[in-house]
């Protein structure tokens, strides 16, 4: 066995995370988001990728796969996937803490009903959560509840940002 002591270790980085993405059971994209433009530059890369990491993946009972140089973390449920991807070397306790975030505030915001359908009338709020979790491949926060808290404080600023708005489109109906 030969040992390359010229090789450098990675350097620790706070850009954990390379991508995140939900497949249907088919193993179509229902969200991606990828953090590192040069992991998988073209959406045909991405999807090759998603591909073959839905291949290995969705017939398995493990949580955590290796592939092309990648630490794939994953968890199924009725008819949808969810993944989250690193560098070889990241941790996959920190990972599966971001997979388990993802899950959790997910089933308190689609009110335990985590499933195609409902995913995708919930988008806005599935994006919301992804990106209160993830930023630029920056773990913020792994606790479903601040996630939760930070989604609907988010949600009240839209709503009363549209306010002055939606009472102008009343008063135009009532003249």
């Amino acid at each position: 066995m030969e040992i390359n002591l010229n090789k450098k270790p990675e350097e620790p980085s706070l850009y954990t995370v390379k991508a995140v993405f939900i497949l249907d059971n088919d193993g179509n994209r229902l969200l991606s988001k990828y953090y590192d433009p040069e992991l998988y530059p073209s959406m045909k890369e991405q999807k090759n990728f998603e591909r073959n990491v839905f291949n290995k993946t969705h017939k398995a009972d493990n949580e955590i796969a290796f592939l092309e140089g990648m630490t794939i973390v994953y968890k199924g449920n009725i008819d949808l996937f969810f993944y989250v991807v690193g560098s070889a070397q990241e941790n996959e306790l920190m990972l599966m803490s971001v997979l388990n975030c993802l899950f959790d505030s997910l089933s308190q915001i689609l009110r335990k009903n985590v499933e195609r359908r409902c995913l995708l009338d919930n988008m806005e709020g599935v994006f919301l959560v992804v990106d209160e979790i993830i930023d630029g491949g920056v773990i913020l926060e792994s606790d479903p509840q601040q996630v939760l808290q930070k989604v609907s404080y988010r949600v009240r600023l839209i709503i009363y940002s549209q306010l002055p708005v939606i009472s102008d489109l009343f008063e135009s109906f009532q003249n």
